[in-house]
C-alpha cells in the first residue's frame, strides 16, 4: 500500500505570500532589508528558525522575552491574512489529484511546519481528504530533518519506503529523501533538483503519472 504526504504552503495553497508579508512587516519595523528572494530561505522552515535567520540578517541579538514577543507579533499578522482564506486559495488542479487518490482509497497525510495547517485546511474545504495532519504543533525537529514525514507515515500505517511526498521547498525535499521516500518537487526544477521528479505545478501531473506512482517500487528501506 502506498501513502501520499503533502506539504501545505506552496503545494496545497499559496500562503507563502502571506508569510512573506508578515515577515516583511516585522523586518521593516526592525530596519532589516527583506526581499522575496530572502523569503525563499524561510520556506519549509519553522517560525522560530525563521526569526533566528531574520535576526542574523540584521546582526541583532535580543532577550528571550523580546524574541517570543516578535514570534507572536508575526503570527498574529499572518493570521490576519489567512482569516480571509477560502477555496479560491487552493492551487490549480490540487483537488483533482486529491480526488483521484481518495477514489482509490489511498491514505493521505499533510506534513507541514505550519502551526496553522488545520485551520487553513478547514477554511479552504480540504480537511476531509487527509487521514492525519502532522504540523508544527507536534514536530520537534524542523525540515530538513525527516521527523514530520516519518510521523505521517507511521500514522498512516505505511512504510516510509512506500510513501510519496509532494514538496515545494529544498528543505522539504531533503527531508523526504532522508526519510527514504519518493520526493516530488512542485516548483522550479533549478531549486528542487534533488527531488526524484519535479513539476511546475499540479496542472502538469496527469492521471497516467499518478497511476504510475501507485504501481511504483519506490525505494528500498
Amino acid at each position: 500500500m502506498k501513502g501520499f504526504i503533502f506539504d501545505l504552503d506552496g503545494v496545497i495553497v499559496d500562503t507563502a505570500r502571506y508569510h512573506y508579508l508578515a515577515w516583511k512587516h516585522l523586518a521593516d519595523q526592525l530596519g532589516i532589508p527583506f526581499t522575496e528572494a530572502d523569503n525563499e530561505r524561510f520556506k519549509g522552515v519553522s517560525r522560530r528558525r525563521c526569526l533566528e535567520i531574520l535576526l542574523e540578517m540584521g546582526g541583532l541579538q535580543v532577550p528571550g522575552e523580546q524574541f517570543e514577543a516578535w514570534l507572536l507579533e508575526k503570527n498574529e499578522d499572518y493570521l490576519s491574512y489567512i482569516s480571509k482564506m477560502d477555496a479560491s486559495e487552493i492551487l490549480p488542479e490540487v483537488p483533482r489529484v486529491l480526488e483521484f487518490l481518495r477514489e482509490r482509497d489511498v491514505p493521505m497525510a499533510l506534513g507541514s511546519a505550519s502551526k496553522n495547517a488545520r485551520p487553513i485546511l478547514e477554511k479552504v474545504g480540504l480537511a476531509s481528504y487527509f487521514r492525519t495532519v502532522v504540523d508544527g504543533n507536534e514536530v520537534v525537529k524542523a525540515k530538513p530533518d525527516p521527523q514530520v514525514f516519518l510521523m505521517a507515515a507511521d500514522r498512516l500505517g505505511v512504510a516510509p519506503a512506500e510513501c510519496v511526498v509532494f514538496e515545494d521547498a529544498q528543505a522539504g525535499i531533503a527531508a523526504a529523501n532522508a526519510a527514504g521516500m519518493y520526493s516530488i518537487g512542485i516548483g522550479d526544477a533549478a531549486v528542487l533538483g534533488e527531488a526524484d521528479r519535479v513539476f511546475r505545478d499540479f496542472t502538469e501531473i496527469r492521471p497516467g503519472f499518478m497511476e504510475h506512482l501507485l504501481q511504483l517500487e519506490i525505494k528500498t528501506s
